[in-house]
């Protein structure tokens, strides 16, 4: 039996082009002789729709594209992901499901089992949970079919009570297969292959595992679809972060050989923040974040503010390789405190790139302000009043140029800013997308010196200086923060892994560092609440997936 995994990029509610995408994958695997081909987790509406699910035109839209794609299935059988409704009145009125289509009907439908709901996951708000388990048999084979969560309740601490795979071993399934939308982190490769490895090696069956790929505006799905032989080995890998299909034979791959099953894998434990681990994962993703929202959203141009700092720097080179150079404009508005070295960096790093770029000085409109704010400011002395004001100038400029010109401002805050609120609402927190909010400091440094990896793209000047928002004399960010080598680690202990202060302080992190800290990421949660989307690149990001109060007194 031939088995092909379909690897691809949804867009969410866009029925037609979802359909035609799946049909020629179909076709494809027919030609290569294919008896079955995979798609991903609610592939035919897309995943997350969220609360899409609540509207019963588009559940019509669903089944219609069912019904379209099963008229294909005469020479191959499909396995496709879409909701399927709840005939029981009791309970939620939709499952999640892996639709089975062969001659040109519908033979089976598997229900998810295990509903996450947790960080970006909120499943269990539109789905019910299956009410039973059965294999599936095809051509003298049982298929053991399961959906992306049904396969990760393993471990001394298990989310779920029950897990469905236990529950069809008894019916002697042949091949497990897991339909699945499994967000990326820069760990998630490691996570994922330790999860299907594990249930390889625990029920002895080999594994077919379709991942979907492409960005839904924060969360960014890499791909990376697996088949393990029932030894715990990979058989084959597709590549990550593009659209591929590819499959095997199931009687190809290894039979279980307990001297082979019993060699244990890798654990992975990521317990502390290493600012350049696996950066180059994390430049594909932001690369394919910035992309596919142009793309999914049909924006074309992109503009943003340049510094000459190392945040809009890395943003502005991501955004070229994403968007093309000439699809990208860079504006410098130096104000009477922007060094000169700056704008020449801000200038190089453009002619490096070959994008287009203006700059407009700032100083007779920020004088213009102060002049009309001075009767009410009452004499007091300059503070963040008369910062923020030159940094709210820039974004009005910013959002002039977009409006005019129809560009998309992309935000060029970095995650470190973003949790200690160094930053200025409607300035320079201002945009539609977020390319560095999920990026600390130091892995922005640690992307430009991947961007650079082969020639000088950002100026080495850029890399080199001390880091400011240069808006009063001589000002460094170190004047606001502690320093981003030691920030950096504290803000992923809190907020990725979710140590409170006793445990961090018992790292070795100095007590008041700690607790100031912590107190500035509490209290800066109203300003996240009014920022534009982030595309996710850890475990734990800014956005749908972190739901903190904003009127909170913890550790604040």
């Amino acid at each position: 039996m031939k088995i092909i995994l379909a690897q691809q990029n949804y867009h969410i509610g866009n029925f037609d082009d979802n359909v035609a995408k799946i049909v020629a994958a179909i076709q494809e695997a027919a030609v290569d002789g294919a008896d079955l081909v995979v798609f991903s987790e609610l592939c035919v509406c897309g995943y997350p729709p969220r609360d899409f699910l609540e509207f019963e035109d588009f559940i019509t839209k669903c089944y219609q594209a069912i019904d379209t794609i099963k008229s294909y299935t005469q020479k191959v059988a499909v396995l496709v992901g879409a909701p399927c409704k709840n005939e029981i009145a009791e309970g939620k009125d939709l499952f999640n499901a892996a639709w089975f289509l062969h001659e040109g009907e519908v033979k089976h439908v598997v229900h998810k089992t295990l509903l996450p709901t947790y960080d970006v996951f909120d499943e269990y708000r539109y789905f019910e949970p299956a009410y039973s388990w059965n294999v599936i048999p095809f051509k003298g084979k049982k298929l053991a079919v399961t959906i992306c969560e049904d396969i990760w309740n393993l471990g001394d601490n298990p989310l779920y009570r029950v897990a469905p795979m236990d529950q069809m071993m008894a019916q002697q399934p042949d091949v497990m297969i897991n339909l699945s939308a499994s967000p990326f982190d820069y760990n998630a490769d490691e996570k994922r292959k330790e999860i299907i490895r594990a249930n390889v090696l625990k029920y002895k069956l080999p594994m077919f595992y379709c991942n979907t790929v492409g960005s839904q505006t924060e969360i960014v799905f890499d791909g990376g679809s697996v088949i393990y032989d029932a030894n715990g080995n990979i058989a084959k890998q597709l590549p990550s972060f593009v659209e591929a299909m590819d499959g095997m034979n199931l009687e190809d791959l290894a039979p279980y050989n307990p001297s082979q099953s019993s060699i244990q894998g890798e654990t992975f434990s990521y317990t502390d923040l290493v600012f350049d681990q696996h950066i180059d994962r994390v430049y594909d993703a932001i690369v394919m974040g910035v992309k596919d929202y142009f793309q999914k959203m049909g924006f074309k141009k992109a503009i943003l503010g340049s510094s000459g700092g190392i945040d809009s720097a890395v943003t502005l080179a991501i955004a070229v390789e994403a968007l093309g150079k000439e699809n990208v404009r860079a504006i410098l508005m130096p104000s009477p405190y922007s060094t000169e070295h700056s704008v020449d960096d801000a200038v190089a790093l453009s002619k490096n790139l070959d994008n287009p770029y203006d700059i407009i000085r700032i100083n007779n409109i920020y004088e213009a302000f102060l002049k009309e704010l001075d009767p009410f400011f009452q004499g007091l002395p300059f503070n963040v009043a008369e910062e923020n004001t030159q940094s709210r100038i820039r974004g009005n400029l910013l959002m002039g140029l977009s409006n005019k010109f129809g560009y998309i401002l992309l935000n060029t805050s970095n995650k470190s800013e973003l949790s200690t609120g160094y930053g200025t609402l409607y300035g320079d927190m201002a945009g539609g997308l977020s390319v560095l909010g999920d990026v600390y400091k130091m892995q922005v440094y640690a992307l430009a010196r991947y961007i650079n990896r082969e020639k000088e793209i950002i100026p080495v000047n850029i890399i080199d200086k001390a880091p400011s928002a240069e808006l009063r004399p001589n000002q460094k960010d170190s004047d606001s923060l502690p320093d981003y080598t030691v920030l950096d680690k504290i803000l992923f202990q809190y907020i990725e892994r979710r140590q409170g202060p006793r445990e961090i302080i018992e790292q070795g992190y100095d007590h008041a560092l700690v607790t100031r800290t912590l107190k500035m990421v509490n209290t800066n949660e109203y300003k996240r609440n009014q920022f534009c989307p982030i595309i996710r690149v850890s475990s734990k990001a800014f956005g749908v997936g972190r739901r903190v109060p904003i009127v909170g007194k913890y550790l604040g």
